[in-house]
């Protein structure tokens, strides 16, 4: 039976959950937007990561935008003190699915409270700032979330898509639980991120964990697809079973719209590297 093995991690000191989460961006329609063709599938999915023992699910506002939201509110309580559900804000989007930057306070401190009815929670365990936003100040969108904190309305606060420096300046407004970058074994560009996640012990949450579209290629391809083999394993399992190993404050949420690929993912929490294959892979 598929459960999940991997050890935990204590977001913010305080939630703890197990390391392999559930990222719910693809719980959508295409391209992001929407509703999925099918719903009840895409809620059998939640409950099924539930079942195995995934208890971090990752998700946004702008994922629908409002759907995935809606979609775990309905399948799963997102109030039990034994699950722990992070959505962030910062991002709008329209028809053409574009991704847009959007960081002004007022925003921010609406949207927590429409993620909140659709969570069907009085308190956001985790709220994230999607991305910075060039045309609002850094520091007066962070002030946001940190007062959104003050006020009982999100018990810890996260990044995402930021810079070491930025990290640093945001420390000096609330208390970082979570840093959330794109980062697999086939990009290591926020490397440095992730070392001030370890020397600070904030939780580094790397999306695109797998990569995107067929994973990698070249030589990481080659390098993966060896170790895969060995294991008799995916190219997928093994790319997530090198994070979990890589660093103790990493948690990755490898996201999927069926049943059989969530346990598939689930199932490389119980996958051993060598420290001959993390030498390999970690070299690439």
């Amino acid at each position: 039976m598929v459960s999940n093995q991997s050890d935990t991690f204590d977001i913010g000191g305080e939630l703890t959950v197990h390391r392999l989460g559930f990222g719910a961006m693809r719980l959508c329609g295409p391209d992001i937007i929407g509703p999925p063709e099918d719903e009840e599938n895409a809620r059998d999915v939640l409950r099924r990561a539930d079942d195995v023992g995934v208890d971090f699910i990752d998700t946004a506002d702008s994922y629908g935008p409002g759907v995935s939201e809606r979609l775990i509110g309905e399948a799963l309580d997102a109030s039990r003190d034994d699950l722990v559900v992070a959505t962030k804000a910062g991002l709008l989007r329209n028809r053409e699915s574009d991704w847009i930057a959007h960081g002004d306070p007022d925003y921010i401190r609406n949207q927590v409270l429409a993620s909140r009815d659709r969570l069907g929670v009085e308190t956001i365990d985790l709220y994230q700032f999607h991305r910075p936003d060039p045309d609002t100040e850094f520091e007066a969108s962070v002030q946001a979330f940190a007062e959104l904190k003050d006020d009982g309305l999100v018990e810890h606060v996260g990044l995402s898509n930021v810079t070491v420096e930025e990290l640093e300046t945001a420390r000096d407004h609330v208390e970082v639980a979570t840093v959330q970058n794109e980062y697999n074994v086939g990009n290591r560009e926020h490397e440095d991120v992730l070392e001030a996640c370890e020397e600070y012990d904030i939780g580094f949450i790397p999306y695109a964990p797998v990569g995107w579209g067929d994973g990698f290629e070249g030589e990481t391809r080659e390098a993966v697809e060896s170790v895969a083999d060995a294991h008799d394993a995916s190219v997928y399992q093994i790319a997530l079973a090198w994070l979990l190993e890589h660093s103790d404050v990493t948690l990755p949420i490898p996201g999927t719209s069926s049943v059989e690929h969530l346990e598939a993912n689930v199932a490389a929490s119980d996958i051993d590297l060598t420290d001959d294959e993390r030498a390999t892979l970690g070299g690439l």
